[in-house]
């Protein structure tokens, strides 16, 4: 174990810019830190609407979770709140009653169509006050965490994405000892999918990722493509520590732990295509339900996670249009650490994001590792760190991205003859373990406290 300059046990600050509540390598990361003999404090943010107050809940000894306030308007401006909702709710259509969420008012009286002219002002204004929203909240974030971080009074942050480099710094900056920086970057963050028409926020963020990445004592990020990218770009001198986010290590996979066919009615003579993740636009979600009718009707599609109401709503409708709806089944989500022995009585996995944006192009996502641990065959998008994962280790078939025929070959190739993938899946899982995988992130924490601990004279 570590110590702090004080001789007793290094604590750690991790920064992320959610509620902490399904970030499964956040969690993993701490309470692997925490395994380490560190004290570990998460500093996330409160999402209200949600029910996840700003508060400190302890994990288990030594790991807490800090949730600190959120923006809101009722907060910075309580009688300006009422004219924000309204502004929402008239910018979402011409003459629709919505409520705050956004929904459907039938109770309220209809009121006259809304001229274009006077249309398409409300919506310039809506998002410029969404962009004003988004900003604030941003910022209060940053000031919030600043201020928990320098309570704790950390020898080491741990800034998780670009969006949390800025409190890091400060927290280095305003403490009165040395203080590491370990920069987590769990995609590549200056290509992620975000709206085009951003004008001053991605030179914000390049220059803060600039410094920030030059000012970390050791970089993290989750495949080796976007690993080489920040190497070039940043002209770092050592390549990032790739951490990959695989599953904890929990035994062999086995089919009967599966709640795949129960939770969608389906029998064992059913072949079931697998989904384990958040339920969201291009993530293969799309294609695969594209790909159903040119399979056999005894092929289902079950989704297992959570998702946004209007998302799921959409994988229903599209199911309709293409008349499988009685074979796309939505059955919920499951903990974290709970989603491979929930898709091991799958047929196959399938893998895929759209290449929208760059970091989707590098993308190496979790649902690949935990579909291995689970013992499924894969039907992998043909990305370059995807596709060497899956014919390094023989798991699947990879398809073309972008062709609905490609991706229905692959499937039916692999449910015709699924053995020997599941055999290379079952070969590889023991393979695939968080606690192997954080190795490099434990060397390099023993690292930079020792640094921390001779820089503070101890």
């Amino acid at each position: 174990m570590t110590s702090s300059p004080t001789g007793s046990a290094a604590r750690i600050a991790v920064l992320v810019y959610n509620d902490c509540a399904n970030d499964s390598r956040v969690l993993k990361e701490s309470g692997s830190l925490r395994d380490e003999g560190y004290e570990v404090r998460i500093i996330a943010v409160e999402r209200r609407e949600l029910g996840r107050m700003a508060e400190l809940i302890p994990l288990r000894e030594g790991l807490q979770l800090e949730r600190v306030p959120e923006f809101t308007s009722e907060r910075l401006l309580p009688q300006l709140a009422p004219l924000w909702r309204g502004l929402i709710s008239h910018g979402t259509g011409a003459g629709d009653d919505t409520d705050a969420k956004g929904g459907i008012d039938h109770r309220a009286r209809p009121r006259p169509r809304l001229d274009r002219a006077r249309l398409q002002g409300l919506r310039l204004l809506r998002g410029m006050g969404e962009r004003a929203f988004r900003t604030l909240a941003l910022g209060t974030y940053w000031v919030n965490a600043t201020r928990a971080g320098l309570r704790l009074s950390p020898d080491a942050v741990h800034a998780n994405d670009a969006n949390t480099l800025v409190p890091a710094m400060a927290i280095r900056a305003l403490s009165r000892r040395p203080v590491g920086i370990i920069y987590d970057s769990h995609e590549l963050w200056r290509h992620r999918n975000v709206r085009s028409d951003r004008l001053l926020a991605p030179l914000v963020e390049a220059i803060v990722e600039s410094i920030g990445i030059r000012q970390a004592d050791g970089v993290i990020t989750v495949s080796p493509s976007i690993a080489h990218w920040l190497r070039t770009t940043y002209n770092l001198d050592q390549m990032p520590t790739l951490v990959r986010n695989v599953p904890l290590a929990d035994g062999p996979p086995d089919r009967a732990t599966g709640v795949l066919r129960e939770r969608a009615g389906l029998s064992a003579t059913d072949k079931v295509i697998a989904y384990g993740g958040r339920i969201t636009t291009a993530r293969g979600i799309e294609e695969t339900i594209a790909a159903l009718p040119h399979l056999s009707a005894d092929v289902h599609f079950v989704l297992l996670g959570y998702g946004e109401a209007a998302a799921l709503a959409e994988v229903e409708e599209l199911a309709a249009e293409h008349g499988v709806s009685e074979r796309v089944h939505l059955v919920g989500a499951v903990a974290p650490d709970e989603v491979a022995h929930a898709l091991a009585d799958g047929d196959v996995a399938v893998v895929h994001v759209r290449p929208i944006c760059l970091s989707y192009r590098y993308a190496l996502p979790n649902k690949l590792f935990e579909s291995i641990r689970a013992g499924l065959p894969i039907a992998a998008a043909d990305l370059p760190d995807m596709r060497a994962v899956v014919e390094q280790l023989e798991v699947g078939e990879v398809f073309q991205g972008s062709s609905t025929e490609d991706l229905a070959h692959a499937l039916r190739e692999i449910l015709e003859a699924p053995e020997r993938y599941r055999r290379a899946a079952r070969a590889a899982a023991p393979t695939l373990t968080w606690e192997q995988e954080i190795r490099g992130m434990r060397a390099m924490y023993r690292r930079v406290l020792a640094e921390v601990r001779a820089a503070s004279g101890r």
